[in-house]
């Protein structure tokens, strides 16, 4: 930064500043922690004192907790792992069960988010004649919020007795989760003003009622792709067409993305449909009690823990494995 010119390009300059400033914090926290956990160490050698070393296990402990925390964000390594995220959930396989099961998805990712300190929007919500939801598009905001939910994307499975059938029998539900991030900034990605078209509807609330009485409820259609996006739980149409916007632009970005992996790879990925054999977790109720994601393998019996937004075990997992695969070179 103290080479000459380097200021020239303001923009340039602030984003290396930056930079520099959050690797500069990053290294002292790992010195500091490296430096706390060799003062504690020490004075575990040079004492005898039954509850001196009890203290000063539990102290070690503590320190093991920040050092797991900071050795998960060494896992956030993608390009947009910092940005907020959208999380879209579609009901699949299994008609009204399913539509429940995607809202009981969407009450795990809400809590989860909650857990986090993270803000939530629901942006679109398409609701079941019987129950539950067809649909669900929700903005999550906070520190990594897609590059922790990245790796929830994929098809859910349900198992248990089903509450909507009168013999109680066990019914197998599926569910489909999106996640794209939030893409702010136009230049991201390139999106031509008459490679759009924009509609405006009057947005419909709960059992068909209206949220407001005005057209406020934006449909956008990109063009070249054919892509459909749409908003309407904002109160102004203003509002609506920018979140329209956001989540346009992350759609756009994850499929360009995904065209890079596919080119680079050599191959043309499948689509992915919610129903049998995709599915990336498994979520048995009964005959017993068990979430198993089968990609990890990891697995708890703790089934209400897991529904109540407890999922980060499962997401530090996969980014653990992610990771594995990347130095591998299997990835």
């Amino acid at each position: 930064m103290a080479t000459e010119g380097f200021w020239g390009d303001q923009a340039m300059a602030e984003r290396v500043s930056r930079e520099y400033g959050t690797l500069k914090q990053k290294i002292e926290t790992w010195t500091t922690l490296r430096d706390d956990v060799g003062v504690i160490e020490a004075m575990m050698q040079e004492t005898d004192d039954a509850s001196s070393l009890e203290e000063l296990g539990n102290q070690l402990k503590e320190l093991e907790a920040k050092y797991n925390v900071l050795e998960v964000n060494t896992l956030f390594t993608g390009a947009y792992d910092g940005l907020n995220a959208i999380v879209s959930i579609h009901a699949g396989a299994g008609g009204v069960d399913a539509q429940d099961w995607a809202e009981m998805l969407l009450r795990m990712y809400l809590r989860f988010a909650e857990n986090q300190h993270w803000k939530t929007s629901v942006l679109m919500e398409s609701r079941g004649t019987e129950a539950g939801i067809k649909s669900v598009t929700v903005q999550i905001s906070g520190e990594r919020a897609f590059g922790h939910l990245k790796t929830e994307a994929g098809v859910h499975r349900l198992v248990r007795l089903s509450p909507f059938n009168a013999d109680a029998l066990r019914q197998t539900s599926f569910a489909l989760v999106d996640v794209i991030p939030e893409i702010e900034r136009d230049e991201d990605v390139d999106i031509k003003p008459g490679d759009v078209r924009i509609d405006t509807f009057m947005a419909g609330g709960h059992g068909g009622q209206s949220v407001n009485t005005t057209y406020s409820a934006v449909r956008i259609v990109h063009i070249p792709t054919g892509m459909t996006v749409q908003c309407q739980n904002e109160r102004s149409q203003a509002q609506n067409k920018e979140s329209a916007m956001k989540v346009l632009r992350g759609k756009l970005l994850q499929r360009t993305i995904e065209q890079q992996r596919q080119e680079i790879a050599g191959i043309r990925g499948e689509v992915v449909s919610a129903e049998w054999g995709s599915q990336i977790r498994s979520y048995v109720l009964h005959p017993y009690q068990l979430v198993k994601d089968h990609r990890t393998n990891y697995e708890t019996s703790d089934t209400a823990k897991v529904l109540d937004g407890q999922v980060m075990p499962f997401i530090e997992e996969r980014l653990r494995q992610v990771a594995s695969e990347k130095s591998s070179g299997t990835a």
